[in-house]
């Protein structure tokens, strides 16, 4: 029997109720489909600082190499917001991303069609969506040199340096084209190219590998006008390639379109290694522990990982199916309710009803 290891890593607010429920229906869809899954939990986070001073503490360094995918649910809390900038939550997700080197973040964003009159835009604006967000994820603004702040004459002055070689934004861009190849063709390159130096590198290296994909349509937006256009024409695009700070920006914008950012996954790829899948939104700790959270996302990141990490489709399908037929019957959890007619049901309800459709 196959067998897979997955580092599980619930971290703070509702991220260790959105984990539980993932952790059930792996094991309902393994059983089912004949392979294994050995879980591991780690400290991670907040939940780290809480239990040893360290929100990325070396034993979860290593159980995260040491397997074959890495599940995160969410972390963060503003109770930690006055400790040192290394001792944050925040900079233990950045230093995962870092030491596992995940360059590549791919953010689906499709409409499930029961859920399109949950979207905060009108339905034949968002009906047609299906694109995926490719984001630069281990260098930019977030990882650059230098970065601090100093004492001035006028004050106290911060920087943060927007930094990217040839190489790293030709990697990403290939990651976008070689899905692109998979999808409808086309590939919208975001940056800042009429200001920023580092855009103009950006944009002159994403045509040069282009050059390979003469089948790919490749078109290129400012970045204020795409966060427009998302608005606008969401189903315009399909791949979107940006880095680091422009791709954090867009997915979340991009994942309202949706109807809540409960819905969407991601993965956060490397060349060799394991992966990290999480779904996009925070850790949400206004409504931790009330059993109201929607699991959705974590539930879909679940299935990018079958697909993705160990290449069970199948399961990963089946899985996709049964959220869809959940939705199909009109329940929600509260962050989906749109009118009197659906149902409303919390977290470990609705991965009780997610489970009696995968048996």
């Amino acid at each position: 029997m196959k067998s897979y290891k997955i580092t599980l890593l619930p971290g703070d607010g509702i991220g260790p109720e959105i984990t539980n429920v993932t952790q059930k229906i792996l094991d309902l869809v393994s059983r089912k489909f004949g392979f294994e899954i050995k879980f591991k939990e780690m400290p991670f986070g907040g939940s780290a600082i809480d239990s040893v001073g360290n929100p990325f503490p070396d034993k979860t360094l290593q159980e995260c190499k040491n397997s074959d995918a890495v599940l995160l649910a969410a972390i963060g809390d503003p109770k930690y917001d006055e400790l040192p900038r290394e001792k944050r939550p925040e900079t233990g997700l950045l230093n995962l991303r870092s030491s596992l080197e995940l360059f590549a973040n791919i953010r689906p964003v499709k409409i499930i069609p029961s859920l399109t009159k949950a979207s905060s835009l009108k339905e034949e604006f968002v009906k047609n969506v299906d694109l995926v967000v490719v984001r630069e994820l281990t260098s930019g603004i977030y990882f650059g040199e230098p970065k601090g702040s100093i004492k001035t004459e006028k004050g106290e002055r911060a920087f943060n340096t927007m930094t990217y070689t040839s190489e790293e934004i030709k990697r990403i861009a290939e990651i976008a084209f070689k899905l692109a190849k998979q999808r409808n063709q086309k590939v919208c390159s975001v940056d800042k190219a009429n200001v920023l130096d580092v855009s103009q590198l950006w944009r002159e290296e994403t045509i040069l590998v282009s050059n390979k994909y003469k089948e790919i349509e490749l078109t290129h937006q400012y970045v204020d006008n795409a966060a427009m256009q998302l608005v606008r024409n969401p189903s315009q695009f399909d791949v979107i390639l940006t880095g680091n700070l422009f791709g954090d920006i867009l997915s979340d914008i991009a994942a309202m379109l949706t109807g809540s950012i409960g819905m969407l996954p991601s993965a956060s790829l490397t060349t060799n290694g394991p992966g990290v899948f999480e779904p996009v939104h925070g850790s949400a700790p206004d409504i931790a522990g009330k059993d109201i959270a929607n699991p959705i996302a974590m539930l879909l990141s679940a299935a990018m990982m079958l697909k993705i990490a160990f290449n069970e489709t199948q399961a990963a399908n089946h899985l996709e199916n049964a959220i869809n037929e959940i939705l199909n019957e009109g329940y929600r959890t509260s962050d989906l309710m749109s009118n009197q007619t659906t149902k409303q049901v919390g977290c470990s309800q609705m991965g009780e009803l997610v489970a009696e459709k995968l048996k």
